[in-house]
């Protein structure tokens, strides 16, 4: 149990039998009655942003998440399947807990972070460096580089980022998924 004096930004706590994160907290002391703090927590499976206040000294239950490394492996269409590396089981994950942010970043032996808690894998990161293929780009017009133009590439995943005209199609690239951005081409 922990007081609402320790609250932290990140600090994970079980609450209404669902686990959230702190994203911001602020403690108040009005001129006239008790001190109160307020929070905006975050679920972590959902994603869904609730606004709760919280009377000062108020008990709640802190969570530890741990994380351990999964990498994907395939999907079915539905579900989407990640091993556990240190156990070898197959855990099946949801389009949905994933969401489409990381979806269109996800490919075949990707290794990945899965938050854990009480020995269960409740939801996957995926790294914020990814290194994808270009299939497809428009070949850059002769004269237009000096201008830092840049032009739209569709990746191996299906994510289209933009991208300086030097880039040809079959180029690695390396790219900041949290961004959608373009970072830099990769050397064999």
């Amino acid at each position: 149990m922990a007081s609402t004096a320790e609250f932290h930004n990140g600090m994970v706590l079980d609450f209404e039998g669902a686990l959230w994160t702190i994203a911001y907290f602020q403690r108040v002391n009005p001129g006239k009655g008790a001190a109160f703090v307020r929070t905006k927590l975050k679920n972590v499976r959902t994603g869904a942003v609730v606004e709760r206040t919280f009377r000062s000294g108020e008990k709640v239950t802190d969570v530890k998440l741990n994380s351990r490394p999964v990498t994907y492996s395939y999907t079915d269409g539905h579900l989407y399947y990640f091993m556990d590396d240190n156990t070898f089981d197959l855990i099946p994950i949801s389009g949905d807990l994933l969401g489409p942010d990381q979806l269109k970043y996800l490919k075949e032996n990707l290794p990945c972070e899965g938050v854990v808690h009480e020995d269960e894998i409740i939801l996957i990161e995926l790294p914020q460096f990814v290194e994808l293929a270009v299939t497809q780009t428009d070949p850059g017009v002769k004269g237009d580089t000096a201008s830092g133009a840049s032009k739209p590439a569709v990746l191996e995943t299906g994510a289209v980022v933009q991208v300086p005209l030097f880039v040809e199609e079959g180029d690695v690239l390396k790219i900041d998924r949290t961004e959608d951005k373009y970072l830099s081409r990769v050397t064999a």
